[in-house]
């Protein structure tokens, strides 16, 4: 019996389970965890600087957001094998799920030294974006040391997409909670001079940021190389150039690519033009940030989850438990985003608190009341976030990459344009233009749910499954998609 078969000849009972909470949450749940480490490791960062003063968390911010602008081309490309390992599991050819992630890892070394060469263009924009001088040094100091560690977040994403793909997602929940624990002792101990070691202020924050990291690579390398998964996926023998699986992921991994690109490029001037408006503003906004990161963060967890499974079933020609599978996302977002809206609505005022300087700051009581502000204006769209991350994950999963991108690139400058005019043109004060920007994040939710809704992505095919490759006699199983 074919793969294929075993799947549709499921028992009731199994099939009534395929695509539910229950297996959802087996593989999101610990994507959930793995990226709240990783936002605990961000807000850690920022939360131990606030104590040195509220420039030295913005300048920790605003360096580390430019650090991973450079990656997310390529963060965004290799990352999309998640869906196309999910895909041949689907289909029943496991040998070349190792094979996808390999090609992954070769564009990710690939990207590193371009990555160093444009480390002069980012000093020059530093120097020409109009950010106070206080902020400035630091922000050059932590961006040259955390840029020579972009290859371990490269390696570590393509290794994480791999067991996402497969659905053994507690593997890289344990490498997150290691690297998390890591983090933020390091960062503890080298920011502030505990344990014999000197304070290094904003540079221990980068050191502590790159022994995590690669301590959650070596994690994530231990289990791939280890005996089960490197013979049942034939992991030495993946560790070649494949032109086919390379092409595929080129071809449908590339629009995911551009689309975090470009859309964090946007979201990294959104950030510029508030700093650019003064050392109050920038304040206001970096701890807005860091609690709208926490609201936003976790879904990409629920996001994979939904991905991975659509994917899987989709490469299984079960487009209905596809569909089920992001009903269930939908569900699990909600439920998180209803925790944030009563942390956001009715709390902001301690949110803020937490990051007040341990000596008394003139800038920080000036912005404590506008971030305030800013995270109740945030409230207004986090339930949507989450519609938004669910219907986005599921038509990825299913191929539907190039409109995707297209629409998200659109609004995301669309929402920079706004933000522009607002506080800058029209002379609009902060909390106005953010309104604005979030007024029209709300469009987002509408867009990609009717989308999900017309149904195209049913459509998609992008690989074939074992039962037809052997039916055609042939091993080529790449498939135009008919609505990209």
């Amino acid at each position: 019996m074919t793969h294929t078969e075993q799947l549709n000849l499921k028992a009731p009972s199994d099939s009534a389970r395929a695509g539910g909470l229950r297996e959802l949450l087996a593989i999101a749940l610990p994507m959930v965890i793995s990226h709240a480490c990783d936002t605990v490791m961000m807000f850690t960062d920022r939360l131990f600087l606030s104590r040195l003063g509220p420039e030295q968390m913005n300048a920790s911010m605003a360096g580390g957001l430019t650090c991973f602008v450079m990656m997310t081309f390529f963060l965004g490309l290799t990352g999309y094998s998640t869906a196309l390992v999910a895909q041949y599991l689907g289909a029943g050819r496991k040998d070349r799920c190792a094979t996808a992630t390999t090609q992954a890892m070769l564009i990710a070394l690939t990207a590193y030294p371009l990555i160093l060469l444009a480390r002069p263009l980012v000093h020059m924009v530093f120097a020409r974006t109009g950010i106070s001088p206080g902020q400035l040094a630091p922000q050059i100091e932590y961006f040259d040391i955390v840029v020579y560690a972009t290859v371990v977040g490269l390696l570590r994403n393509c290794l994480s997409s791999f067991f996402s793909g497969i659905g053994r997602t507690r593997i890289v929940m344990v490498s997150a909670f290691a690297a998390m624990l890591v983090n933020v002792g390091m960062n503890y101990i080298l920011i502030f001079g505990k344990l014999g070691f000197p304070a290094l202020g904003i540079r221990g924050a980068a050191y502590g940021t790159i022994i995590g990291g690669v301590v959650g690579l070596g994690v994530l390398l231990a289990m791939y190389l280890g005996g089960g998964i490197r013979r049942t996926y034939r992991v030495w023998h993946s560790l070649r150039f494949d032109g086919d699986a390379m092409a595929k992921l080129l071809r449908f991994g590339y629009p995911a690519g551009v689309e975090m690109f470009l859309n964090l490029l946007a979201f990294y001037a959104m950030i510029v033009a508030f700093h650019a408006h003064g050392p109050t503003t920038a304040t206001a906004v970096t701890v807005m940030f860091n609690w709208d990161m926490v609201s936003f963060v976790p879904l990409i967890g629920i996001q994979i989850g939904v991905m991975s499974l659509v994917g899987r079933y989709m490469g299984a020609a079960r487009p209905d438990i596809a569909h089920r599978s992001a009903m269930s996302g939908l569900k699990c977002g909600w439920l998180y985003s209803i925790v944030i809206l009563i942390l956001f609505v009715g709390f902001p005022r301690h949110l803020v608190a937490m990051f007040r300087p341990e000596q008394a700051d003139a800038i920080f009581h000036a912005a404590a009341p506008m971030a305030v502000r800013m995270i109740r204006i945030a409230s207004i769209y986090v339930m949507l976030e989450a519609v938004v991350v669910v219907f986005s994950g599921a038509l990825r999963g299913a191929g539907d990459t190039v409109w995707a991108m297209c629409v998200s690139v659109a609004l995301h400058w669309l929402m920079l344009g706004i933000l522009v005019v607002m506080l800058y043109a029209l002379k609009l004060s902060p909390e106005a233009a953010w309104t604005g920007v979030v007024l029209s994040f709300l469009s987002f939710s509408v867009v990609f749910y009717r989308r999900y809704r017309g149904g195209k992505w049913r459509t998609i095919r992008m690989v074939r499954t074992q039962a037809e490759l052997l039916a055609t006699d042939h091993d080529h199983d790449f498939h135009e998609p008919r609505d990209l």
